[in-house]
């Protein structure tokens, strides 16, 4: 990519940071978007604004835009998909990669892709609001062919604290299964396979996914 500056919304949460810390080690010039008060990552340049407030200004020159954004309570769950349609159309038309941190729960586990994680009887019924929540964002994204959007599901397993080990598996749309059975990553090695898509472009307008090796 010809551009070395990106652009990480919703950059104080923790994945976010990740991204940051793994970007920054690359040489990448990164530019957070965050609603409190001071820059809590590294990044190089900090500016305090609201999702829901950026502008085709804001996001103007950058080669990518991770869009880091999560939402919780029942009442603000539909914002997974108001959120991720403002980036898209803020950077409608433009050559700016598009790349979302995503869920597992609508990764598919049967090759026919009917059935999805959290569809699955030992989903947790406490996360399946969410997962319904990023999902519905997910297939309106995937009616868009007017951004140059990838969105990267974690393992089911997501780890805050897990190790960086520097490596995982490449998946797609299917859940996978590392060699020893297990669908886990950290939040370090996602950031890590996050910045790799980022420098490769390999995955324009479509949906992949990571597990630990």
């Amino acid at each position: 990519m010809a551009q070395k500056n990106i652009a990480v919304v919703a950059a104080d949460g923790r994945v976010a940071r990740k991204v940051i810390t793994e970007a920054v080690n690359r040489g990448w010039n990164v530019t957070a978007f965050g609603r409190k008060d001071a820059n809590t990552g590294d990044a190089q340049t900090y500016v305090k604004k609201d999702i829901f407030d950026l502008t085709p200004a804001d996001l103007a020159g950058f080669g990518a835009v991770v869009d880091a954004f999560g939402a919780w309570t029942p009442e603000t769950l539909p914002q997974h998909s108001t959120s991720l349609s403002h980036l898209a159309d803020t950077i409608s038309g433009t050559d700016t990669r598009l790349v979302i941190v995503g869920g597992a729960g609508s990764l598919f586990v049967n090759p026919e892709h009917t059935v999805t994680v959290s569809q699955t009887p030992d989903f947790p019924d406490a996360f399946k609001p969410l997962a319904s929540a990023m999902a519905a964002a997910l297939a309106d994204l995937r009616k868009r062919d007017d951004v140059k959007w990838t969105y990267i599901s974690p393992a089911g397993d997501f780890q805050a604290d897990g190790e960086r080990t520097g490596e995982y598996i490449l998946g797609g749309e299917e859940l996978t299964l590392n060699g020893r059975g297990e669908s886990i990553i950290s939040y370090a090695d996602y950031a890590i396979a996050l910045v790799d898509e980022i420098e490769s472009g390999e995955h324009i307008q479509e949906r992949i996914s990571v597990v630990r090796k």
